[in-house]
């Protein structure tokens, strides 16, 4: 069997619009950037603001906070926010351990459009005077400082898919707008008009934080949307990301719905990603890994072949931090949904634009990563992504030529025909991969308990046992009578 068969590679439609260079653009701003406490007062000025949260995420990416008023920036500035990390979540802390300040990185500040006299500013945790190693943005902070020093900048666009829901008599879920029940509601401009007042609202507080938001649009399932903002560098994404979450959820509650970015909140649904389009630059403003005389026709450099091949080879370790509970092997290993398309990866594979492939090349000098999901961590995420593309880049893995198969018609013994790698079904089996990848255990990092990595897996491992006792309705009409 041949498993690269030439010809054109095809577009296959469905996915994020807009995703043109132009689009993702230059990242904009909102006046000054802000490196100084005094920088920081007059922003607030400027802007209205009477309170910062200082922010900072666990584990899960839950966003954490401590609401300051702008009277006591000197103290913040000095000290930091403490909290006691146990209790924030999984943060390498117990009752025991000595406070977790969470000092302001300035140059994160943003107001809070949609909460008039708010601000936020992202944090990192230190403990006793150095910076925390359980905290996923000092994890992100260490691996893009090892960019650094090559003279290297990763940037990332990010495309957060969520849906808006509101809670049935029953105590499940079901889709917000009671319309919003098509077969083919991708793109459907009636349910993106039943939705205007919520999605304009989002669009005109993300451009008035400089996000430049490009596109906004009713996604592949019933009640999901997608709401596009410029790339960036990889910590402002990250942060950028959390804030989105914490935005959308926001508005969402005050409109009496509840928003989620849960991988899969309905079985017969498509579910959530959160895409991720990756590119390097040199710190003098070159694409890295754009060349327009790339023989394979994708435009792409020996660089970002190797990093496309570094991804491909931690593919399954990668998966446990890129789609980390047990609900995102509901998306990862699904079946096709109503809609006739999980539009999420089976395999470890790349291609053209071609969104069967868990990496796609849309466009010259920038490759896609479709297997992340709603509920990564960005701040680990990326810190991982970066430990597979520069181990890729350091042995230049050749990562083949690029694979024109329709994933979505590939039968298993095609695939194991092709050696094909498939994705793993479960987080356990997941977890398995992460536990033994000596790459992403040193990406990760070292804290004083031992690598990250160990925590992450125990923490992980705990959570899938804990679902894998409960049973569940599927189990009682499986089994209860049939027995």
């Amino acid at each position: 069997m041949n498993c690269f068969p030439s010809g054109n590679i095809v577009d296959l439609g469905v996915g994020s619009p807009g995703e043109s260079k132009e689009a993702m653009g230059t990242m904009g701003s909102t006046g000054v950037p802000v490196t100084t406490k005094d920088e920081l007062v007059a922003a607030t000025e400027r802007d209205g603001v009477e309170f910062l949260f200082a922010m900072f995420v666990d584990m899960h990416g839950k966003p954490c906070a401590k609401m300051v008023p702008v009277s006591a920036i000197d103290g913040l500035m000095a000290d930091g926010a403490g909290f006691a990390g146990f209790a924030a979540g999984p943060m390498g802390q117990s009752p025991s351990s000595p406070d977790l300040l969470a000092m302001p990185d300035l140059s994160s500040y943003m107001p809070a459009p949609w909460r008039p006299g708010l601000g936020i500013v992202q944090c990192d945790p230190y403990v006793l005077g150095e910076p925390w190693p359980f905290a996923p943005r000092v994890i992100l902070r260490r691996q893009l400082d090892r960019l650094a020093a090559s003279g290297l900048t990763l940037k990332v666009g990010a495309e957060a898919e969520y849906f808006l829901v509101r809670r049935s008599a029953s105590g499940g879920i079901e889709v917000a707008d009671p319309m919003d029940q098509a077969k083919a509601p991708c793109y459907d401009a009636r349910a993106l008009t039943r939705m205007y007042d919520h999605l304009t609202t989002v669009s005109r507080h993300m451009n008035t934080l400089g996000w430049s938001n490009y596109a906004n649009d009713h996604e592949d399932a019933n009640g999901q949307f997608e709401q596009n903002f410029a790339y960036a560098d990889a910590m402002t994404t990250a942060d950028r990301v959390i804030v989105f979450r914490y935005m959308i959820h926001s508005l969402a509650a005050e409109a009496g719905m509840l928003a989620t970015f849960m991988p899969k909140p309905f079985s017969n649904l498509t579910g959530n990603g959160l895409h991720m389009h990756l590119s390097m630059w040199g710190n003098d403003g070159s694409e890295l890994f754009a060349d327009p005389a790339d023989s394979r026709g994708l435009g792409m450099s020996s660089m970002g072949y190797s990093f496309v091949g570094g991804l491909l080879e931690h593919a399954q370790a990668l998966a446990a931090v890129a789609c980390p509970t047990v609900n995102s092997y509901k998306r990862l290993a699904s079946a096709a949904p109503d809609s006739g398309a999980a539009w999420s990866p089976v395999y470890a594979t790349y291609g053209g634009n071609d969104r069967t492939h868990m990496l796609r090349v849309p466009d010259p000098g920038r490759v896609e990563d479709r297997c992340i999901d709603g509920s990564a961590n960005p701040y680990l995420t990326m810190s991982a992504l970066v430990a597979a593309g520069l181990d890729g880049i350091d042995r230049e893995v050749n990562p083949g030529e690029p694979c024109e198969l329709n994933l979505l018609k590939l039968t298993e013994a095609e695939a194991q025909e092709c050696g094909l790698v498939a994705m793993p079904m479960t987080l356990w089996h997941a977890l398995d991969h992460l536990e033994t990848d000596g790459v992403l255990r040193e990406g990760l990092g070292k804290t004083p308990e031992g690598d990250y990595v160990d925590y992450f897996v125990a923490t992980k491992r705990a959570e899938a046992r804990a679902a894998h006792a409960e049973v569940t309705s599927w189990e009682l009409e499986r089994y209860l009578s049939a027995i």
